[in-house]
């Protein structure tokens, strides 16, 4: 397959970024570091009753994990979980999004001013025709918020309208797929601690190179929860047959956010982005940490199933479902 460039913009150094330094493991029955390695499987989890309200105060009993089928013991748990966070945040700048990039920068902004601890760190992607890195890992807040004052629209759509329905001249236009992969592959597969991928998009993937499969795939292996925000301009789409009511099918979306343990957020009138972000800050805070050594010793780089369940049957749980059984340095 030949190789993916995340495009890397030049700009100039506003404030010296620190190295990535190794985290230092806690002492006491805490979890290791989030990392995909065959004889310890590390699983976060979000919980949530019927009425969809976070549910944070379970304890390690009230939880079963199967691999496979198999009942795992679990060795480590922590509920509210104070791991390291990165968050890599992927904004949609297609042509269909023109009218919501302004709401889209601020609300990102106070995002980051609230979620951001002293040991977390961030990086910003923007896509469309092709995926930019606007700010690489970075704990600082205003680096952040002059990498979102740089999104713009970048998409080779042409033809009559904006619209983001592929024709023989617009052979690309949101390359929503490539970036996961890229951002997942590239900048998350080596890092420690939780790492979430926040997507702000209509859900729209057109011309991408890769599945989304493969994104899927790339994110599991980097242990990477998918978050999606979708957020669409029903103004921008002239109609037809893959469009729902109001806006865009979202049955990407919920693929890509339901096979790595995430969820997606509709904005609507009544729940505005920075409701969403709000709603996600406080998810992001109350996930319970799980992990178990596993019963199968082979690291063969098979897709192993993972299934999750709490005692309470009226209760929801979020959480990837699977990875795969391969040493963390292979691809």
């Amino acid at each position: 397959m030949a190789s993916l460039l995340l495009l890397v913009p030049a700009v100039p150094a506003q404030e010296p970024q620190q190295a990535q330094q190794p985290q230092q493991q806690p002492a006491g029955d805490v979890p290791p570091p989030i990392s995909v390695n065959v004889n310890l499987v590390n699983i976060l989890a979000s919980v949530h009753d019927k009425h969809g309200a976070l549910v944070d105060n379970l304890t390690k009993n009230d939880f079963t994990v199967l691999e496979d089928g198999k009942p795992q013991t679990i060795k480590y748990f922590e509920r509210e979980t104070n791991l390291p966070l990165t968050i890599g945040l992927l904004v949609d700048v297609s042509a269909s999004q023109r009218n919501l990039l302004d709401i889209e920068k601020e609300a990102a902004r106070e995002f980051f001013y609230q979620v951001l601890r002293k040991k977390d760190e961030a990086f910003l992607i923007s896509f469309g025709e092709d995926s930019e890195l606007l700010q690489d890992y970075t704990n600082s807040p205003r680096l952040l918020q002059s990498g979102l004052s740089q999104l713009q629209i970048n998409s080779g759509a042409s033809g009559i309208g904006p619209g983001p329905v592929p024709t023989m001249d617009q052979p690309r236009g949101t390359v929503l797929y490539d970036a996961v992969y890229l951002a997942a592959h590239e900048k998350l597969r080596s890092e420690v601690g939780r790492k979430v991928l926040v997507l702000i998009t209509d859900g729209i993937d057109q011309g991408s190179r890769l599945s989304i499969n493969e994104a899927i795939e790339a994110a599991q292996k980097a242990d990477a929860v998918i978050y999606s925000i979708d957020y669409s301009d029903p103004s921008a789409y002239g109609g037809g047959g893959i469009f729902s009511i109001g806006g865009v099918s979202d049955s990407a979306l919920q693929k890509m956010s339901g096979e790595t343990g995430g969820r997606v957020f509709k904005v609507t009138r009544r729940h505005t982005l920075h409701d969403v972000f709000q709603q996600l800050q406080d998810e992001m805070r109350s996930q319970y940490s799980i992990a178990y050594t596993s019963t199968n010793p082979e690291e063969d780089g098979s897709y192993r199933k993972l299934t999750v369940r709490v005692a309470d049957k009226n209760l929801k749980v979020e959480v990837r479902k699977g990875y795969y059984a391969s040493k963390q340095d292979q691809s």
